[in-house]
């Protein structure tokens, strides 16, 4: 009778161990698009077997729980990579946005009449035009027209581009809230995650979930990551400023100096110039704030000032239409910063337009001449106005074609690392139904001995008599 209530006892096991895999395949196949889920599979123990006489007589097993197949190596390389990846991603975006300025096709933001290319050609010409009737007072009111579509050409571009880095702004601080509430959830995991470890409970959809949290944020700011002691994560940004450690989350402040947003640590460190390096959709948004939108300001600034001054100097050099020394066309600041934004016309007479020389007589040209070399003269950086502002064009595409080759490459590396995971740890539905079968098969097979053991307990109770079992 000992021998039957044994077999009894191992069929009882092997019925819940196979009911208890069973219903983490059917866990995992109603999860199977469920983002962050990791597969798991069924751990089998078998248990301590008994010794009689020397013979050890096996107990069956036992279903310890669910394993989730996770790589955690490859979970950091792809987090690392989606940083990388998010980065560029972010710059490329605002940089495709910055390159629209200065594009000479027309739309709502910007036309060829504004391209400020176009409208240096076109102030020359209307300089040019006026070399064959100099006292024409049409033409001259042309040059003053051109004059005026080419400060709004920089006014235009230069409003433009603070209006970008004002939407940078906005977004960065948009950033640093999202990575202070998923920093406050990780750290809420780790604490539930450490309580329920040392319980030997199953903690994998809850490490699930700050995995998920972890490659979230990953997309948002540059990371590193360390596990700690009760299976906690603790982490800084990449440069690191501390993050989360166990169940502590510290987040990011953030405060406006100077008309722009400054991020700060928990202990007040201003670390906005290391987070512009550091990955993430933060650190694009950064660099493209910090570094690309104001060099472009500088280039435009200097451009302007240096044409407008020439110009001015040029003028001043000859006789207007009233046998008037000339006046500045422009109107420009001290120095270089902010003549982008602020340069105008300074005359509204198109006769103060000195096309001659000094006491020659309003059909003179010859200090027209004198204006029209300006555009033939390396007075910009070296270059020529046009040469300058062409360069300077080209070395934007060229940054734009550098950074999406970049986070091209970065896609297909995360691609490819995302295809590794998967393959250990996504749902494969095909393989659950293999598994489902195998486990409804050996489900099938202990109750059938519970069935055998069920005719041979009634037969011994009855005296070897053979019994029916109902």
């Amino acid at each position: 009778m000992a021998t039957l209530n044994t077999a009894f006892n191992i069929a009882t096991g092997a019925l819940e161990a196979d009911q208890a895999a069973l219903n983490i395949i059917a866990n995992n196949t109603a999860n199977a698009n469920t983002p962050g889920y990791t597969n798991e599979l069924p751990q089998w123990q078998a248990n301590d077997p008994v010794t009689i006489d020397g013979t050890s007589y096996g107990q069956g097993v036992t279903m310890t729980g669910p394993a989730s197949q996770r790589d955690q190596v490859l979970e950091q390389r792809i987090q690392q990579q989606l940083q990388l990846e998010q980065g560029t991603g972010a710059r490329l975006t605002a940089l495709d946005q910055l390159q629209n300025i200065f594009s000479t096709a027309t739309s709502a933001s910007s036309s060829s009449s504004l391209d400020i290319g176009t409208s240096i050609s076109s102030f020359f010409s209307a300089l040019s035009q006026l070399q064959a009737t100099p006292s024409s007072n049409s033409l001259r009111q042309s040059i003053l027209s051109a004059a005026t579509t080419l400060a709004s050409a920089f006014q235009s571009a230069s409003s433009q581009l603070t209006q970008q880095q004002g939407a940078l702004d906005q977004q960065s601080g948009t950033v640093v809230t999202q990575v202070n509430s998923l920093t406050q959830a990780i750290a809420q995991l780790n604490q539930s995650i450490s309580q329920t470890t040392p319980n030997n409970q199953d903690a994998s959809q809850l490490e699930d979930q700050r995995n998920y949290d972890v490659q979230q944020l990953s997309q948002l700011i540059g990371i590193h990551q360390i596990t700690t002691d009760g299976n906690n994560l603790t982490i800084t940004t990449s440069s690191g400023a501390l993050l989360v450690a166990k169940g502590q989350a510290y987040s990011l402040s953030t405060s406006v100096s100077g008309g722009v947003t400054h991020i700060s640590d928990f202990e007040g460190n201003d670390i906005t110039t290391s987070l512009a390096g550091g990955g993430g959709q933060l650190g694009g948004i950064l660099t493209t704030r910090d570094q690309d939108i104001p060099q472009m300001q500088s280039a435009l600034d200097t451009l302007a000032f240096d044409l407008g001054g020439a110009l001015n100097t040029a003028n001043e050099a000859g006789s207007d239409a009233n046998g008037n020394p000339g006046v500045a066309i422009f109107n420009l600041p001290s120095s270089a910063s902010g003549a982008a934004s602020t340069i105008s016309v300074a005359i509204t007479d198109p006769s103060q337009i000195a096309a001659a020389a000094t006491g020659a007589g309003s059909s003179n040209d010859a200090n027209l001449e004198n204006m029209l070399q300006v555009q033939n003269q390396s007075i910009v950086g070296g270059d020529t106005p046009s040469t300058y502002y062409s360069s300077f064009v080209s070395t934007l595409g060229s940054l734009v074609s550098q950074v999406s080759t970049e986070n091209t490459a970065q896609q297909t590396s995360l691609t490819q690392l995302q295809t590794q995971r998967d393959s250990i740890s996504a749902v494969n539905l095909n393989d659950e139904a293999a598994s489902l079968e195998n486990l409804q098969q050996a489900y099938q097979a202990a109750s059938k001995v519970f069935t055998i053991l069920d005719t041979v307990m009634a037969s011994a109770i009855n005296l070897g008599v053979e019994t029916t079992v109902a």
